[in-house]
């Protein structure tokens, strides 16, 4: 017997929710505190989860798969961009690299949301540092690998056949 479309989606909530306790054990037992773009990402990977599991709960037959699966996709597409632009500030020359701004916290209290989205995009000096890697490569290229496999997951249930 072969994963169905419920248990699927159950297994990238349960992936989404161990990213997200990773990335709060790095934050509390760790000490990373995260950038404004980390932050970001954090939001595409509850947004997939929270998706994924809602889906779950529905259990969707084919049309449903390829509503919810596409939402997912969009969620985790939306999260990869904000780890490629991370990883892109991050392999900046030192010269090039934007100046730190102020914190998330007090753009969000002094700034329209789109201002806070346009100024998170486009990066600071706290989200190029590298302050921890695994086997060589910083937490947004692992992030960006989940996104990758979130994407792949996601596209396989909607492109298989059975349910």
């Amino acid at each position: 017997m072969g994963l169905s479309n419920r248990q699927g989606f159950l297994l990238i909530a349960a992936a989404c929710a161990g990213a997200m306790g990773f990335a709060l054990f790095a934050q509390y037992q760790l000490g990373l505190e995260p950038c404004p773009l980390c932050i970001f990402q954090r939001i595409g990977v509850i947004a997939a989860g929270v998706v994924a599991l809602v889906a779950a709960l529905v259990n969707p037959g084919r049309c449903g798969v390829r509503a919810w699966g596409g939402l997912t996709i969009l969620a985790a597409l939306g999260g990869l961009s904000v780890s490629l632009r991370q990883l892109w500030l991050q392999h900046l020359p030192a010269d090039q690299v934007p100046a730190c701004g102020p914190g998330l916290e007090f753009l969000m209290e002094s700034s329209p949301l789109t201002e806070v989205i346009s100024k998170v995009l486009k990066g600071s000096g706290e989200c190029a540092s590298v302050d921890w890697t695994f086997l060589g490569m910083a937490m947004p290229f692992w992030v960006a690998v989940f996104f990758v496999g979130v994407i792949g997951f996601a596209g396989w249930l909607l492109a298989r056949k059975s349910a």
